[in-house]
């Protein structure tokens, strides 16, 4: 039996512009991709109608389908990765194993298991940069040491780019290259412990006229002017530089925003304890109310402030929520009811199709002041103004409260300026600790 070479997918399901694949199959024969479904990842969801797995099987659906076309297929695991890599081993002759790099700390911590067991085979473990267009180390501060705000970041990895060729990592035509063999089986969605979800999902296309506009309508919630592509970086079904290169070509606001997500890795890569700390210690010090029936009205849109309840049920109901809403929903939270950012980052985490742990982590905590680039403390946002100013018409609000109007619409659960005297107290005692 000829030796294989695995490439390990993850978050980059996608034949074409994967620089692990592109690898395999431009320097070895047998290439046959393999995708795990962590059971630790997934015995971490609550829900066993999580929509993020069914767009991950169809995707793989989808994969394997293409693969058959042209003589391959896909192999789908489920469980630990490490007890799926030991399996391997005693099926496979193995040659080598790539994948791409992942920044999270706990696939950091997997990753290094499985090269370590499968290196003690002596298995060939090659790993590479494909998420991200800068990774941990590559746009430093000149005294060598990360940025931990965002401006200066984004000239320097502006600077580096300019010097930096964007290449892409073209697959086509290496597809001799894959393993031969007849159509390969995947567990089920049951036999893992989830249904399927009918949520729809946003289109991977980049929309050309979206993005040309988009630093004129991206506030304002109401009208289509985000790009909806966080889901397909999240999992990798469009490529990042695929993503840049459309905005170098037509919007450098979008082109900023897409730098966001390269400073949010680096800054989790380089202080994973971000995680579930404060990256500024004394914030670890503020007395969180954490009050679970003011948590509870948050969560399902019912706080009487029409802005928040719109984003909160926007979520609740597609799994997506404006950025901008995303903001005034987070400083809402943190501020206005002084209840622990590690609360809302967690329901986040759990609703959201395009979840990316380092953006929903330092957006939490930009929010709540707490973070490398954050909001100062006493800047708390008003919900009524922003609504004013960014859903002018109130088509967003009229959409997600449709009872604003109609007089049933409930009273605020706390007054502004009271909770805002409140959390400019409670900040300032705790930063003076």
């Amino acid at each position: 039996m000829e030796k294989v070479t695995f490439v390990w997918l993850r978050r980059d399901l996608r034949l074409n512009d994967n620089q692990a694949l592109y690898r395999a199959l431009k320097e070895r024969q047998a290439v046959l991709p393999l995708f795990i479904f962590d059971s630790q990842i997934l015995d971490e969801l609550e829900d066993s109608g999580d929509a993020r797995i069914t767009f991950i099987y169809d995707t793989l659906l989808d994969l394997r389908k293409q693969l058959q076309e042209i003589g391959s297929s896909l192999l789908v695991r489920y469980g630990e990765p490490v007890e799926v890599f030991r399996e391997l081993l005693r099926f496979y002759p193995m040659h080598g194993v790539f994948f791409n790099r992942d920044y999270e700390p706990y696939a950091t911590g997997r990753d290094q298991q499985v090269q370590e067991l499968l290196q003690g085979h002596g298995v060939e473990v090659r790993t590479f940069k494909d998420q991200v267009i800068f990774e941990g180390n590559e746009v430093l501060k000149q005294d060598g040491k990360p940025y931990t705000v965002y401006t200066p970041y984004m000239r320097k990895w502006k600077q580096v780019f300019g010097d930096t060729p964007l290449k892409f990592f073209e697959a086509e035509n290496y597809t001799d290259a894959y393993y031969r063999t007849s159509p390969m089986d995947m567990p089920s969605l049951a036999s893992m412990g989830f249904q399927r979800s009918d949520r729809a999902f946003p289109s991977s296309k980049m929309d050309e006229s979206v993005i040309q506009n988009y630093h004129l309508w991206r506030d304002y919630p109401a009208v289509e002017g985000t790009t909806r592509l966080g889901m397909h970086l999240r999992f990798g079904t469009l490529s990042i530089r695929q993503a840049i290169a459309k905005a170098v070509e037509l919007n450098e606001t979008w082109l900023n925003e897409l730098i966001w997500r390269d400073f949010y890795m680096m800054i989790l890569w380089h202080f994973p304890r971000v995680v579930d700390q404060s990256f500024k210690p004394a914030y670890d010090e503020i007395e969180w109310r954490d009050d679970e029936a003011d948590f509870q009205a948050w969560a399902s849109g019912q706080t009487g402030y029409p802005l928040v309840d719109a984003g909160m049920r926007e979520l609740n109901e597609t799994g997506y929520m404006h950025n901008r809403v995303r903001m005034v929903t987070a400083s809402f939270l943190t501020k206005h009811l002084l209840i622990d950012w590690r609360w809302g980052e967690s329901y986040f985490a759990g609703q959201l199709l395009d979840y990316e742990l380092s953006s929903n982590n330092g957006g939490w905590q930009w929010a709540a002041g707490s973070g490398c680039d954050a909001a100062p403390y006493f800047r708390i946002f008003n919900p009524m103004r922003q609504a004013q100013r960014f859903d002018p018409e109130g088509a967003y609000i009229r959409k997600w409260v449709p009872e604003f109007l109609s007089g049933n619409y409930r009273n605020p659960i706390v007054d502004h300026k009271f909770a805002r005297e409140r959390a400019l107290d409670t900040y300032r005692k705790a930063l003076k600790k």
